[in-house]
């Protein structure tokens, strides 16, 4: 990586958020990652935007090398410690990207913080109706419609939720390889170094059952409409993570100012399916 830096800040609620950055342009981007990731899974796009962009990339709380101090359960109070992270920097010109779950967080900013967010790109983003978990049958097979109504319950789910806690807690790389190769590198994958890097930065994260109650109970359906800046979704044509219902229904819901754009050849991680195509849509999306 060419000039990258990393830093620390104390969040106001007394955890410490952990960034990486890099470039020194007079526009900024916030790239704020999903599930099961961290900070460290933007790096194949870093360069590229940071050639005329100052870039900075964050660990969201209990992920990556941040803390977890403070447990939660929304994705509103993720965006709270992103706006810390805002002000502490006085940040403006700001262009927020936001994959996975991180675009319900980057929902929840330019919502709330409109004056900070100049533009919005959602990257395989969750939709703004959330996430569902369904309870499951004696068989483990999800029961359509049931969700789960308590935190406690959700948190034992056997599939989605325990299975992938169990490797992370045991860090078992074959299973979590194995989740990552059946549902998101269905193209690509990274090489076999930097796989287990990757792999190390989900084995970091501490807050998945958070994390999940947060997607679950996400619901943007009052507000969403509020959102009247420029918006670019993209979606991998491979995703089997996000459906194309869930990221259509969001750019309907955003309205004119939202439109979606489709990465032929493309599962739910573009920075490793496609990296420089992704990197070009976002710094044309950021030139219009």
């Amino acid at each position: 990586m060419k000039n990258l830096t990393y830093g620390t800040i104390e969040l106001k609620g007394g955890d410490t958020m952990f960034y990486r950055e890099a470039g020194e342009g007079k526009k900024n981007i916030l790239l704020i990652h999903g599930n099961m990731s961290s900070s460290k899974h933007w790096e194949p796009i870093i360069d590229d935007l940071a050639e005329a962009y100052h870039i900075y990339a964050v660990d969201l709380r209990g992920m990556g090398k941040s803390s977890y101090n403070s447990s939660f359960n929304s994705l509103r109070e993720l965006a709270e410690d992103i706006k810390d992270f805002i002000d502490y920097n006085h940040l403006d010109n700001l262009t927020v990207v936001g994959w996975s779950t991180g675009g319900g967080i980057g929902m929840e900013l330019a919502i709330n913080y409109p004056d900070l967010v100049e533009k919005l790109v959602l990257i395989s983003s969750v939709s703004y109706k959330g996430y569902p978990i369904y309870k499951k049958d004696k068989d483990g097979q999800p029961i359509e419609g049931e969700l789960y109504t308590s935190k406690e319950e959700m948190a034992m789910d056997p599939g989605q939720v325990q299975y992938p806690l169990k490797a992370m807690e045991n860090k078992d790389y074959d299973t979590m390889a194995g989740i990552w190769n059946a549902l998101i590198y269905v193209h690509k994958k990274p090489n076999p170094e930097e796989y287990k890097v990757l792999l190390d930065a989900t084995f970091d994260q501490r807050n998945l059952v958070d994390i999940d109650w947060s997607l679950l109970n996400f619901n943007l359906e009052e507000t969403i409409k509020s959102i009247n800046i420029p918006v670019l979704s993209l979606w991998g044509d491979s995703d089997l993570v996000v459906s194309r219902e869930m990221v259509e229904e969001t750019v309907a819901a955003i309205g004119v100012n939202a439109r979606l754009e489709v990465l032929e050849q493309c599962g739910h991680s573009p920075m490793v399916d496609c990296p420089q195509k992704l990197a070009t849509k976002i710094l044309n999306f950021i030139k219009e």
